[in-house]
């Protein structure tokens, strides 16, 4: 199966979390993807998490319940390892639909609220730096 053009930045949708046109940034130097969650609660064996950020209107500032979910350690860019949760949704790109896990973070000081890594880019995609917003102009053109 041939691997599909995305730029270096993007909009995405995750009906499942009923978000949409989200920006994304394709970041090949983070191995694992990245959506920032303003607050996270884990009580009764269920994850709360609240999806705001006021620089990105499009969160919609919903509490999003997640029943499955897991821990991971992650290693961010200034080499520190966090303990994060871990989440699996699916993801819309090119009128497509893909299976996801996103490890939750505070990322309120990124321009970008979700970080896709290589494991999700691996045997899909390719990247090309100077191409950007490919999936959500082929969106718009098919409404």
């Amino acid at each position: 199966m041939p691997k599909k053009i995305i730029g270096r930045i993007d909009k995405a949708d995750f009906p499942t979390l009923d978000l949409f046109d989200i920006d994304i940034k394709i970041d090949t130097g983070a191995f694992t993807s990245s959506m920032h969650c303003h607050k996270v609660i884990e009580e009764d064996n269920v994850l709360k998490c609240l999806f705001f950020d006021k620089e990105h209107p499009n969160y919609n500032r919903k509490i999003i319940v997640f029943k499955n979910y897991s821990t991971a350690k992650v290693k961010s860019s200034n080499g520190m390892v966090q303990n994060r949760y871990m989440v699996n949704t699916t993801m819309i790109l090119f009128n497509k639909k893909y299976k996801i896990n996103l490890t939750l973070s505070t990322r309120d000081e990124m321009k970008y609220p979700i970080l896709i890594g290589r494991k999700f880019l691996s045997k899909k995609f390719l990247v090309d730096i100077n191409l950007k917003n490919l999936s959500y102009d082929k969106k718009l053109l098919s409404k």
